[in-house]
């Protein structure tokens, strides 16, 4: 996850995770590839502490299609794309929770969501190129 900030300041990533579960049984496979947009100062700050449930703490709606009236009082817009036999990605009910031990790994010190999104408190030069990109995106909304 990347923030920008009042000035249009972009952070450094912060890593989190995906989580849902099911019961019964099934066979299958499925590759899936999701982007979330958090639209809203709440959905920002719900991501910024704890585990949180799309759908149930955050209002979600798929993008391009829920951009319309929804998108505009939405906490989440959502891009997916999946392969495979269950070919579909529903992300209600699903938990996105911060995964500290990859930001530990990645910045190499103890560091909060908080501390990188908002504070702007750590940068890994491995990133640079990825914050450029966001940046002239966003910038050019290309």
């Amino acid at each position: 996850m990347l923030s920008r900030n009042a000035q249009g300041k972009w952070s450094y990533p912060a890593f989190y995770g995906l989580g849902s579960g099911s019961i019964g049984f099934q066979i299958g496979a499925e590759a899936s590839e999701i982007a979330l947009l958090i639209m809203t100062e709440k959905g920002r700050d719900a991501l910024l502490t704890t585990d949180v449930k799309l759908g149930g703490d955050l209002s979600v709606a798929a993008g391009p299609v829920g951009a319309g009236a929804k998108a505009a009082t939405t906490d989440v817009l959502s891009f997916s794309r999946s392969k495979g036999l269950y070919g579909g990605v529903s992300l209600e009910g699903m938990v996105v929770g911060p995964q500290s031990s990859l930001n530990h790994a990645y910045y190499d010190q103890e560091v909060s969501p908080l501390d990188i999104l908002v504070n702007h408190k750590v940068r890994n030069p491995d990133a640079d190129k990825l914050v450029k990109a966001v940046t002239q995106t966003a910038n050019t909304g290309k």
